[in-house]
């Protein structure tokens, strides 16, 4: 009780402001455990100005409100300095620093390649005052970087036109530090706590640390030999034994069968690894070895350190926590998962998404707040001038053909046969609009899953459905187009027990167009991930289809201090 009381009074009689008094004792500076009134004015100066000389980034002007909350209750004290010694938990934070790569971030954002020289010299008997309060500032001013990037990424994604809004005001770097760090038994799983909660996430690093290790293995390996335009089973070639070699590396190939293949030919059980890879990296699995799965064999693995570490980055973007399981696409995969509380797939389905050029899906998260089955398709304008008109104009009959109608601006129909002139003038300026009747031939087929956001932009059902054969799937104009309508919306009004399959396939063949509401909004989340690593270890790979590995890549290389953060 005693103890307790005269902490706490300690507290309350030191200064509330940096350049004030002392509070609670975090470290040691020297035998006393007290900084010299010089030293304090040092670490007062220090802070104030903002820049630290020995960091090789300086200038921490977006840290100082938060290295000084952190130095505030106990600036008479250092926090990772022990009887003029780092402490356990600096040199633990140090390793982190020095190994940063691990997980996909930048060693020298933290001041890596300098903290052996550091320690060296703060070892030594004879290192001053001043040497260890900058030594205890640079651990703190690259902690708090560290864990920022950490937690929510090092660039702003709106820079990139995502609609994903980071909140930087939930979480207290200094607080972090003072209450999770400095006194830590296990940094390490300090530091776990603040990535994101996916269990993707932390796959990914693990892959990324698998490919880190790959790309060492592979670095004085010699390339595959040029390849004919196609190979198939049967054919010979004669880069087969390091086909073998780089397919076992990778995990495509089991290493008890290398050298099946001795007389060059292009066969099993090489052939089952080409088609496994190909799975992989988002192909059809024919095992033919075109030119596309050619040149996804000659990618070097720097490259997909690189996919890795772009995903991570995007998966700090998001929030940490949503009211419900979310439902998340991937843009590159094609692919929709619906999770469960922990954020792990429950089930998954091939989508199509926006074509690469002009009708790009949006980066995005919403809410799906409605299922409307057999809707209609009300047409964005943009379509509306710049395809459907040319073909009105072309044939007199398309509407009817296609089950359109036109409709003023209340919904009232206009005309569902013959177009005149002055309706033609008026579906080109907006003032009168085009919309598709429900049924089989709906664009939208017979179920929409509606997610009010700023893009117009929902999940559907489609009478397409052949396109969902293909490896490469963005067909849409940038909706999200789903292989399997029945299972999702079981799933999404799974708290509505009397809409069961059979209820649900009655309403998609009806008669009429029906809305019904969730009982609660289910989060939604449109990503763009160009590496995927799931559960059993495997990593797919998948083209960067909008470019936007190539720009985001371009501002990470950029380096500290990163756009918008």
């Amino acid at each position: 009780m005693t103890s307790r009381f005269l902490r706490r009074t300690l507290t309350v009689l030191c200064a509330t402001t940096l350049l004030g008094g002392c509070g609670r004792i975090f470290g040691v500076a020297d035998g006393s455990g007290q900084l010299s009134p010089a030293a304090q004015t040092l670490l007062k100066s220090i802070v104030h100005a903002a820049r630290l000389p020995d960091l090789q980034y300086p200038d921490f002007q977006n840290e100082r409100t938060e290295v000084e909350q952190f130095y505030e209750p106990a600036c008479d004290k250092l926090s990772w300095v022990w009887e003029r010694r780092p402490s356990s938990q600096a040199q633990a934070l140090i390793g982190l620093f020095k190994d940063a790569e691990k997980e996909g971030l930048n060693p020298a954002d933290y001041d890596g390649p300098r903290w052996d020289s550091r320690l060296t010299a703060i070892h030594l008997e004879h290192a001053s005052e001043s040497d260890l309060v900058r030594f205890d500032l640079a651990v703190t001013i690259s902690a708090m970087r560290y864990v920022s990037d950490l937690h929510r990424g090092r660039v702003n994604p709106r820079k990139f036109h995502f609609d994903l809004e980071i909140d930087n005001t939930s979480f207290d770097l200094s607080d972090f530090l003072r209450q999770k760090l400095v006194d830590a038994r296990d940094v390490d799983a300090a530091m776990r706590t603040v990535e994101p909660p996916f269990p993707a996430y932390r796959q990914t690093v693990e892959a990324l640390r698998t490919y880190l290790d790959l790309v060492k293995e592979e670095d004085h390996s010699a390339p595959l030999p040029p390849a004919p335009e196609s190979i198939k089973p049967g054919d010979s070639y004669i880069g087969t034994p390091r086909l073998e070699e780089l397919l076992s590396l990778l995990g495509d190939l089991p290493r008890n069968q290398i050298g099946a293949n001795s007389d060059l030919t292009y066969s099993e059980p090489l052939v089952a690894a080409v088609k496994h890879f190909q799975q992989r990296h988002g192909l059809e699995s024919t095992g033919i070895i075109d030119a596309h799965t050619f040149k996804e064999l000659q990618t070097p693995l720097d490259q997909r350190v690189l996919q890795l570490e772009l995903t991570l980055e995007r998966w700090r973007w998001l929030p940490h926590r949503f009211e419900g399981p979310p439902i998340v696409v991937n843009i590159p995969e094609f692919r929709l998962y619906v999770t469960d509380d922990e954020y792990r797939p429950v089930f998954s389905m091939n989508v199509v998404v926006g074509r690469s050029f002009n009708h790009q899906t949006p980066v995005f998260a919403t809410q799906l707040k409605s299922v409307i089955f057999r809707p209609y398709w009300n047409v964005p304008v943009d379509i509306q001038r710049e395809e459907l008109l040319p073909e009105l104009q072309r044939d007199s009959r398309y509407l009817r053909a296609h089950s359109y109608e036109i409709v003023d601006a209340r919904g009232n129909v206009v005309s569902d046969d013959r177009v005149s002139e002055q309706m033609e003038q008026q579906l080109a300026s907006g003032k009168l609009a085009i919309r598709q009747k429900p049924g089989q031939d709906n664009s939208l087929g017979l179920v929409k899953f509606d997610m009010p956001n700023a893009y117009d932009i929902y999940m559907h059902d489609t009478p397409a459905t052949q396109l969902f054969s293909h490896s490469r799937r963005d067909f849409s104009h940038g909706c999200i187009r789903v292989e399997n309508p029945v299972e999702l919306a079981k799933w999404v009004l799974r708290d509505k027990p009397e809409w069961d399959a059979e209820r649900i396939g009655n309403a998609m063949h009806g008669d009429h167009t029906l809305r019904v509401t969730l009982n609660k909004p289910i989060p939604v989340l449109i990503l763009y991930g160009t590496a995927v690593a799931r559960k059993d270890g495997q990593v797919g790979f998948f083209d960067d289809i909008y470019g936007l590995d190539t720009l985001l890549g371009a501002a990470i290389a950029k380096g500290y201090p990163y756009q918008g953060n």
